[in-house]
């Protein structure tokens, strides 16, 4: 991850600590956090919806297991991978995350995505990909950790894949969400025509949407979920964020 990307990441955190400040896990023993450095743990996750392990890396700020920081909770930022990436990713030591989330009070979660385009597949029936994130996931990190579990303590983020599941999360579940924002978003996957589709990214978008007149495209399609949006429904979006460098 170049210096700049890691820069967006940080913007996103404050972001989020802005929507937090609007409003007002004990899994394990815990553990020393080194010095400066916000900790990261592993969690094992088995999905009933998606019938796997899912495990999910959780960014926890330094004072987390002070004694001073016991009663208090913490605004969570979901970072979602790209294709063929992994929960490893955002924790890898290409992209630092702990280094440059260690100032800030955050709870950072990066769930396992798999290549599932965060998306209920259309021709795998146990690949629901979006209902475990919000019917499990978020339910379950709200159990473990001292999260503030509402949506002005709640944002979601992500690049490329992940960028397109992130904004259509802050589309469908905006209720769930103060921030929702794309690095790099893969934002037509949903309406991307078979014929179109480069070798790398074919097999995914087959497996997820199926066929191109299938239901299950124009219900997650980004552009025509903006489309058809009411007004109403427009008011109530989370804070969007879009970048995408070259």
């Amino acid at each position: 991850m170049t210096n700049k990307r890691s820069s967006l990441c940080l913007s996103l955190l404050v972001v989020l600590a802005l929507c937090a400040q609007a409003s007002g896990r004990q899994a394990g023993a815990p553990s020393a956090c080194p010095a400066g450095r916000a900790c990261v743990e592993a969690v094992g996750f088995e999905s009933k919806l998606v019938g796997a392990a899912l495990p999910y890396n959780v960014v926890l700020p330094p004072d987390y297991h002070a004694e001073q920081s016991r009663a208090t909770r913490y605004p969570v930022l979901y970072l979602l991978h790209g294709l063929a990436g992994s929960a490893g990713d955002w924790v890898s030591t290409r992209a630092r995350l702990a280094e440059h989330a260690a100032a800030h009070r955050f709870i950072i979660v990066v769930p396992e995505g798999r290549d599932g385009w965060y998306t209920d597949s259309a021709t795998a029936p146990n690949e629901k990909f979006e209902s475990y994130f919000v019917e499990e996931l978020i339910p379950d990190v709200d159990r473990r950790f001292r999260t503030i579990a509402k949506r002005e303590g709640r944002a979601v983020a992500g690049l490329s894949m992940g960028g397109y599941g992130a904004l259509k999360f802050g589309f469908k579940h905006s209720s769930l969400f103060a921030l929702a924002a794309s690095m790099s978003g893969a934002l037509g996957a949903a309406s991307w025509k078979t014929e179109e589709l480069i070798p790398f990214v074919k097999p995914s978008i087959l497996r997820v949407y199926g066929a191109s007149d299938g239901p299950t495209r124009p219900a997650n399609d980004l552009f025509k979920l903006a489309r058809d949006m009411t007004p109403e429904r427009a008011a109530a979006l989370p804070y969007l964020y879009l970048d995408c460098g070259t």
